[in-house]
């Protein structure tokens, strides 16, 4: 479970890098199960779960993996994550999607600078992110940069991006200090935890190295469908 300190650093900051959050052979056998998921559920997955890469080859995003495979749908109920999330979202922790980011060596694309609830579309907005890292993720292969502090500033403007995979991004960034950014970096099995409101980003992956996250998402029992949220990001599909 989380600690004390740890609660207080998410509702400050909106983000928590916890290390080891997976022991070794955890990533090892999770790196399989995305391997075998890629190469014998990706060919059949309809086209709305799956982003390919510019080179229509490399795999970029897997969305709604528990749908698709037992594996993933059993890692995300487990009781672990589940008592580390429910103080987080401040209720019992739903489900909302498991999925990869996995910017591929030399052609993984970036992400735009968002808040995920312009796709979440929750309110109260207790919604979060664990994103674990199944490669190490280096200053060279596309961390995630958090702006800290900014899940505080409620919805902010989005506008279609013109990115597959990450198609809101934010009309404009607030202005922000050097300071106030942070860079995760990660071990293998070390993951951030993020507030759907706090701004993130990160740049492509111009290395030699692989960076593929593992993401699950999860809100509150207690949230619903903004429909405020909703209708934007529906108009924000029609640009």
């Amino acid at each position: 479970m989380v600690s004390a300190s740890q609660i207080a650093d998410y509702e400050k900051e909106g983000f928590i890098r916890i290390r080891k959050f997976l022991s070794a052979a955890e990533v090892a056998q999770l790196k399989s199960e995305i391997a075998r998921y890629s190469h014998q559920v990706l060919p059949k997955l309809p086209e709305g779960d799956r982003v390919m890469e510019a080179d229509g080859k490399s795999v970029r995003n897997l969305w709604r993996m528990e749908h698709h495979d037992k594996f993933f749908d059993e890692f995300s109920r487990r009781e672990s994550i589940l008592s580390t999330v429910g103080p987080l979202v401040h209720g019992k922790p739903v489900l909302l999607g498991v999925e990869t980011f996995n910017k591929p060596a030399k052609i993984g694309s970036g992400v735009p600078a968002h808040q995920d609830n312009a796709y979440f579309c929750q309110t109260p907005p207790d919604v979060l992110t664990v994103w674990i890292a199944v490669d190490a993720v280096t200053l060279e292969n596309g961390p995630i940069y958090y702006v800290k502090g900014t899940h505080k500033l409620g919805m902010l403007p989005h506008k279609p991006s013109g990115v597959s995979g990450n198609s809101m991004g934010l009309a404009q960034m607030p202005p922000a200090e050097e300071s106030d950014k942070f860079c995760g970096t990660l071990d293998p099995g070390d993951a951030l935890i993020h507030h759907c409101q706090t701004i993130h980003y990160s740049a492509p992956n111009k290395s030699d190295f692989p960076r593929c996250g593992f993401l699950l998402v999860y809100r509150g029992e207690h949230t619903n469908n903004d429909p405020q949220i909703k209708a934007a990001y529906l108009q924000g599909q029609k640009k």
